[in-house]
């Protein structure tokens, strides 16, 4: 017995997004390019009173509790979305390079 509805059509990538450094399917995406977001680096956490924080002023160093070559946590909209490992860019600039991709709803 045939059927009257026909499968939904697939949507292909166009063929000039394959082997032009852009992902697979990047010509469907064109449109979320312009989309802010917000990418949040945690290098690390600290506990200070009001006083403390009150008090620091332009140059205050505050320790954190990461150390050097510790795992950091990338966020994207307040959502841990990743994570990696700091990188040092042009010997002054700090990156980071994803180690882990995070999967599932671990909100901020």
């Amino acid at each position: 017995m045939a059927s009257d509805t026909e499968p939904a059509e697939l949507v292909e990538p166009d063929a000039s997004d394959i082997g032009s450094g852009s992902p697979l399917g990047a010509g469907i995406l064109k449109g979320a390019y312009d989309i802010p977001l917000t990418v949040t680096v945690v290098l690390g956490r600290t506990t200070m009173e009001v006083s403390q924080l009150l008090k620091l002023g332009r140059g205050a160093v505050v320790d954190l509790d990461g150390r050097l070559g510790d795992v950091v946590d990338i966020y994207v909209n307040n959502r841990l979305v990743a994570r990696g490992e700091l990188a040092v860019v042009d010997d002054s600039h700090l990156g980071v390079t994803m180690t882990e991709i995070i999967k599932g709803d671990q909100t901020v």
